[in-house]
């Protein structure tokens, strides 16, 4: 267990049954560029979906000056029963301070509902709490987003709130957003459902 007062998330491989995630870097711009062209992927994020390797490169390279600023750890996601890019997870809203952080994610169409996203969570959740020593791990989803908050639901985490208005969507309209969150108290039991529903 690492020292609890050293909450410090820095780039690191992680490595489970189905997927590998390994720091994002622009090596991944062409696997970004391949799967990422799905407009229905981003519906609910606030970036468009890429369409040249130009804009590939910039979604990458916006996330790696994240990196930089301490604000985000983005990690790219690989599935190992193909070795391609699979999507984009990673640790944002980073407090050192409060040893607190939150997990975004998105996959390509052909791995959504395979069980890559349950393992994603699960490896960044044991890494948050049983490595870093993170108190709190929060999900952010778009209240529209149905899909994805019956996905957190269903690994276990607690709804803590919604925030109204509290972003405007890229068509314009309001998103009031479902604020969910895991704690390390909460950590031994979800661990278990986890580890339940990656062994189903």
């Amino acid at each position: 267990m690492t020292n609890q007062s050293n909450f410090d998330p820095r780039p690191v491989t992680l490595e489970g049954k189905t997927v590998r995630l390994e720091p994002l870097g622009l090596k991944h711009a062409a696997g970004l560029l391949a799967i990422g062209a799905e407009e229905s992927i981003w519906q609910y994020l606030s970036a468009p979906a890429p369409t040249s390797m130009d804009k590939a490169h910039e979604w990458i390279e916006e996330r790696l000056a994240n990196q930089a600023a301490g604000e985000r750890l983005p990690v790219a996601v690989i599935s190992l029963a193909d070795g391609h890019f699979a999507g984009s997870t990673g640790y944002s809203s980073i407090s050192r301070q409060h040893r607190t952080l939150e997990i975004a994610s998105w996959y390509g169409l052909n791995y959504q509902r395979t069980g890559i996203n349950t393992e994603c969570k699960y490896l960044l959740l044991k890494y948050a709490f049983e490595d870093l020593g993170a108190l709190r791990v929060g999900l952010n989803v778009d209240m529209e987003n149905a899909r994805s908050r019956r996905a957190v639901e269903r690994i276990g985490g607690v709804q803590e709130g919604i925030l109204r208005k509290h972003r405007i969507r890229r068509d314009g309209t309001r998103r009031d957003t479902v604020i969910f969150g895991f704690i390390n108290d909460d950590w031994p039991q979800v661990k278990v459902k986890l580890e339940e529903l990656m062994n189903r």
